[in-house]
């Protein structure tokens, strides 16, 4: 029982970094559209990573590294490009507060949801390698209790951040507020980018 705490902790603690994903799971929480299939996939996401880590840990070691990295990172540069220009424009659009609330689709939400999620390096360092590599030694019935904690510690994660997003955003109506929410937004994602640019540059010097 103490593993599935010891991963509970461990996860909660790699999950709470500020992230692209978990600002985009903000913001859908703010406009209360598609709540609990963003959480929900960001969740079973984790799930998934967090045990292909646990018991394939060694082929990811082998195989998931260098290239693959490059390549992920220049797929996420490319998404958040195209999410910033998205934001950007519907800045200059004067489009209503309702409006923009609703602004994505059910197909769209699920895409930019599983961009977010698979296309960041980041997700599969925290999930993969590191709780590959913190539970290598583990023996096998640890490892799923381990496994087990973290995934339920995403879980409320995702879930609570949603959903509070959702009670904060009653307070939080008016196009200017939301003109200053979309800013941050374009702000933060910018410097994911250049902080994306800079991983590339030394990747290739």
């Amino acid at each position: 029982m103490s593993f599935l705490f010891l991963g509970f902790f461990t996860g909660l603690s790699l999950i709470l970094a500020l992230g692209a994903q978990n600002i985009f799971v903000i913001e859908q929480g703010l406009k209360k559209n598609y709540i609990f299939i963003v959480c929900l996939i960001c969740s079973l996401s984790d799930i998934i990573l967090i045990f292909f880590g646990i018991f394939l840990f060694n082929f990811f070691e082998n195989y998931l590294s260098g290239i693959v990295e490059f390549i992920l990172n220049i797929l996420l540069l490319i998404f958040l490009i195209y999410f910033i220009f998205e934001k950007i424009k519907s800045n200059y659009q004067n489009v209503s507060f309702d409006e923009q609330k609703t602004a994505l689709t059910f197909k769209s939400v699920i895409i930019k949801t599983l961009g977010f999620t698979y296309l960041n390096p980041h997700v599969y360092s925290d999930t993969v390698f590191f709780l590959g590599n913190f539970s290598k030694n583990f023996e096998i019935f640890n490892k799923y209790y381990f496994g087990i904690g973290a995934a339920i510690s995403s879980f409320i994660f995702f879930f609570s951040l949603g959903y509070m997003s959702k009670f904060f955003s009653n307070y939080l109506k008016g196009e200017k507020i939301w003109k200053y929410i979309n800013n941050f937004i374009i702000i933060f994602m910018s410097c994911l980018c250049i902080y994306i640019l800079s991983d590339l540059y030394n990747y290739l010097i």
